[in-house]
């Protein structure tokens, strides 16, 4: 282990002994907020540093196990203490070098999954609920919550637009990747001659913003509408504008909500769906004035970026940013996205330690 990181993991060491302390002390439980935050922080270190003491035992034990070599009577032992101790040390590493990575604060958040139809009409409509479907398996895999706050449905289905809260444990830093273009190869089911045909749907993940980091929305800028909600809902739904739709007219983003028989709640949903769309607006913006970003392997999240290919012909799955291949897309359109979402957070992984080491040379 380089002295770069050992310099690091001993500063980590010295920072949860202050923490131990201040937490031991009964008036920081007076500020739940801090006292919540201290202890996240203390976890999370005293897990680092637990992880650094076992590689430095484990560095100890190699070195003891290589002087025993000698010993005739003691190298068998000794041989493979040194396999063993040299294959945790690799392990201890790796872990060590991926927790110290830098974080994006948004990961721990619930998010806003909009997924909007594109080229290709009704099939395209369709695809964004199957797509729908498939984010909805995850999430209930995961364990998480999901509330659909909008859905604009097709003819024959389909949606051309839906808006789904999801609430849980590091929504964002899951789905994050899933933002761009969505692309699929198929027959669709209008089609007589069985010709397979290409259209898209593009996706959007939007970390929600915490209340007291929200946008503040200044009222004068926004426009709001009220009408009856569409598709079904109950008789209810047809008979009041219980609907809302929210208009930001410095930027024209617009957020609506019909999920709800309550005009109040609708609009409140909407103004939270508008303030994060504001705030992701702005990390893009800010992004795309990093140029090292622009590079980034895993891309921005440019929502007209095509990421992935769907073909159900071939049962294949293709992420185009890290090239992976999967052939089992009947698994993966019933929410088995989990080596989808390893192979995206490890190209992270790998690509933010080929800068940090760039860095450290």
């Amino acid at each position: 282990m380089k002295d770069s990181l050992r310099q690091q993991f001993d500063r980590l060491a010295y920072r949860l002994s202050e923490l131990d302390t201040i937490l031991s002390e009964g008036s920081i439980a007076a500020d739940m907020k801090r006292y919540r935050a201290l202890t996240k922080e203390q976890a999370e270190v005293a897990e680092l540093v637990s992880q650094y003491k076992q590689y430095l035992q484990r560095e100890a034990d190699l070195i003891e196990a290589k002087s025993l070599l000698a010993d005739p009577e003691m190298a068998e032992m000794a041989a493979e203490e040194i396999k063993s101790a040299e294959a945790d040390l690799t392990r201890l590493h790796e872990s060590l070098q991926l927790a110290l990575l830098p974080r994006d604060p948004d990961d721990e958040r619930s998010a806003f999954l909009e997924i909007r139809a594109g080229a290709g009409g009704d099939e395209s409509a369709l695809f964004a609920a199957d797509l729908a479907r498939m984010y909805l398996r995850y999430a209930e895999r995961q364990g998480w919550k999901t509330e659909i706050l909008s859905a604009n449905e097709s003819d024959l289905g389909g949606y051309k637009e839906l808006v789904v809260r999801i609430e849980g444990d590091k929504v964002y830093g899951r789905l994050k990747f899933e933002s761009g273009g969505h692309r699929v190869q198929r027959v669709p089911a209008t089609e007589a001659q069985g010709r397979i045909h290409t259209s898209a749907c593009t996706v959007a993940v939007i970390a929600e913003p915490d209340e007291a980091e929200e946008v503040t929305l200044n009222p004068a800028e926004l426009r709001i509408d009220t009408f009856r909600a569409s598709g079904a809902g109950g008789q209810h739904i047809n008979k009041t504008d219980s609907a809302v739709r929210v208009t930001h007219i410095p930027t024209g983003l617009v957020a609506e909500c019909q999920d709800d028989r309550s005009q109040h709640r609708n609009k409140a949903k909407a103004m939270l769906v508008l303030a994060a769309r504001l705030r992701d607006k702005d990390r893009i913006e800010r992004e795309a004035k990093d140029a090292a970003n622009r590079k980034s392997l895993i891309g921005t999240g440019d929502r007209s970026d095509r990421i992935r290919t769907y073909n159900f012909p071939q049962g294949r799955l293709t992420d185009h940013r890290i090239n992976l291949t999967l052939y089992k897309l009947g698994a993966i359109m019933d929410g088995d996205l989990d080596d989808v979402a390893a192979g995206l957070q490890a190209a992270q992984a790998a690509e933010q330690l080929a800068v940090l080491e760039a860095g450290r040379t």
